[in-house]
C-alpha cells in the first residue's frame, strides 16, 4: 500500500480559476463603474438644466402676456386699417429664434415653416435672428439671406432689442413692402406651432384704404411703421422664447429620465458582475484550501 504521503502526493490537482479570466472581470467592472459616474454627472448636469429652464419658463410667460398685449393692438390697427400689400410688393421674410440648443426641435420648427413661406415667394429676402436657424437655412436659401443677428435668446428678450434689430434693418437698406415674421407660437407647456405675424412698410401704411382719409405727417406715420415693425418683432421673439424654455425643460426633464433609467441598468450590471468575482474568489480559495 501507499504511504499517506504518497497519497497526497499522488492526488491529482484542480485546477483553479485562470487569474486572466479574473483580471478581465475587474477591468470589466472599473469600465462600468467609470461609465456609472459619467452618466450619475450628466444625471446632475440635466437636473441642474431641467430647474433653471423650469424658473425661466415662469418669467418668459409674464413678459409674454406683456408681448401679446403689444402685438394684439398691432394686428389690430392692421385690421382696422385695412392694411394689405400689393401682390407684386416687396416681402421680407424674418425667421424668429435663437443661438441656443438642447431644446427639442424649436429650431427645426422655424426653418421648416421659413421654408415653406419662401417657396411661394421666389423674390423674397431673409433675415435671420439667431445662429440656429441660420445654420438650416444657409443649406437651401444662403443666396437669399440678407442679415443675421445672433446672442438671441439668452434672456427674455425686450422691445429695446427688438427696436435695435428694426432699425438695422432700415439702416442697411432692405426694402419691402410687407413682412411676414416666422416664430414659434406657444400654446401651452408642452406645445407650440410656427407661424406668422405681418408688418407693413410706411408706405403700405399711407395707402391703407382706412388710413389714408385722416391726414397724417410724414414722421408720425414714419415713426407709427417703425412702432408696429419692432412691435412685431418683439411679440414674435418673447412668443419664441417662452416656447424654447418650455421645450428646454422637457428635454432636460426627459434627459434626466433615461439617465436615471441607465444608472438603474448600470448598477445592476455591476453588482452582477462584482457578486461573479467575489464568487470565482470564494471557489478558487475554497478549491485551494480542499487541495492541500
Amino acid at each position: 500500500m501507499l504511504s499517506t504521503a504518497s497519497r497526497i502526493a499522488v492526488r491529482p490537482a484542480v485546477k483553479p480559476l485562470s487569474h486572466g479570466v479574473q483580471a478581465r472581470n475587474m477591468a470589466t467592472l472599473k469600465e462600468i463603474q467609470l461609465r456609472l459616474k459619467s452618466v450619475q454627472n450628466i444625471e446632475k448636469i440635466t437636473k441642474s438644466m431641467k430647474m433653471i429652464a423650469s424658473t425661466k419658463v415662469n418669467k418668459a410667460q409674464r413678459g409674454m402676456d406683456a408681448a401679446r398685449a403689444f402685438g394684439a393692438a398691432s394686428n389690430a390697427l392692421f385690421e382696422s386699417a385695412e392694411t394689405k400689400a400689393a401682390d407684386n410688393g416687396k416681402t421680407l421674410v424674418v425667421a424668429s429664434s435663437s443661438d441656443r440648443g438642447l431644446c427639442g426641435g424649436i429650431h427645426s420648427s422655424v426653418s421648416k415653416a421659413t421654408r415653406r413661406v419662401l417657396e411661394g415667394l421666389p423674390e423674397a429676402q431673409l433675415v435671420v435672428l439667431g445662429d440656429k436657424p441660420k445654420a438650416q437655412l444657409q443649406r437651401v436659401a444662403k443666396e437669399r439671406i440678407a442679415l443675421s443677428f445672433n446672442q438671441i435668446g439668452k434672456d427674455v428678450p425686450t422691445f429695446a432689442e427688438a427696436s435695435s434689430i428694426a432699425d438695422v434693418i432700415k439702416r442697411e437698406g432692405i426694402e419691402f413692402d410687407s413682412v411676414k415674421i416666422v416664430y414659434n407660437q406657444f400654446k401651452s407647456v408642452i406645445a407650440y406651432e410656427a407661424d406668422t405675424i405681418p408688418a407693413y412698410s410706411e408706405e403700405v401704411f399711407k395707402n391703407s384704404p382706412n388710413f389714408a382719409v385722416y391726414e397724417i405727417e410724414d414722421d408720425v406715420l414714419a415713426n407709427l411703421q417703425e412702432f408696429t415693425f419692432a412691435n412685431s418683432l418683439y411679440w414674435a421673439m418673447v412668443e419664441g422664447y417662452a416656447s424654447e424654455m418650455c421645450a428646454k425643460r422637457a428635454a432636460m426633464e426627459n434627459a434626466t429620465n433615461n439617465a436615471g433609467d441607465m444608472i438603474t441598468k448600470l448598477t445592476m450590471t455591476y453588482n452582477r458582475g462584482r457578486q461573479a468575482v467575489i464568487t470565482n474568489e470564494l471557489i478558487d480559495i475554497i478549491t485551494g484550501a480542499s487541495a492541500l
